[in-house]
């Protein structure tokens, strides 16, 4: 039989995911820093496998515009440079034999709206997760109601810390919007 703190239990470890998926995603969107998390979801055919970047090379940035992918093995060069190519970051590989270097771009201003709009867009879709999650554990704490396996009360007070929890993990969401706007938003 479930109980109320089960519902919450398994409630708030979804939550925590979509939050950490969220966290994810805002990472890969590209700003005027250079972050290795900008290739994380870029995988190169290697020997025919797709291999995620990160796992050929090694990825560093030692200045603030500038991403340098060493690999280790130097037959991937050609593979990790025609994946980059291929993504949708819009950026030029340089290689130069030893390292690909990647220089990152100022984004313009009607650019840095756009992404303003779409780190909205994937925290809205967070959100949206989120919901869904405390509608489904709405859904069971009411069939408990239902089913006589539980009182009214219990019902109610187990909707209510839902929502508090579902309130909480938003505005975690909001906070990472928050923070990942100014980033965009920082000439």
């Amino acid at each position: 039989m479930t109980t109320i703190p089960a519902i919450l239990s398994d409630s708030e470890n979804r939550m925590k995911k979509s939050v950490e998926t969220l966290k994810k995603e805002l990472s890969g969107i590209r700003t005027g820093r250079a972050s290795p998390a900008l290739l994380e979801g870029i995988t190169a055919l290697y020997y025919g496998t797709p291999t995620p970047i990160n796992q050929l090379a090694t990825i560093t940035t030692p200045e603030a515009r500038v991403i340098v992918i060493q690999p280790w093995d130097k037959q991937a060069m050609k593979d990790i440079e025609k994946a980059i190519l291929m993504s949708d970051l819009s950026l030029t590989p340089n290689n130069d034999g030893q390292v690909i270097r990647i220089s990152i771009p100022i984004p313009t201003e009607e650019r840095r709206r756009d992404l303003v709009k779409t780190v909205g867009k994937r925290v809205e879709d967070g959100h949206i997760a989120v919901r869904n999650i405390r509608r489904e554990g709405m859904d069971k704490i009411k069939a408990m109601e239902k089913e006589k396996t539980l009182s009214q009360d219990d019902s109610k007070r187990g909707q209510e810390q839902l929502q508090k929890l579902t309130d909480t993990y938003v505005q975690a969401m909001d906070a990472l919007r928050k923070d990942k706007e100014a980033e965009v938003l920082e000439i």
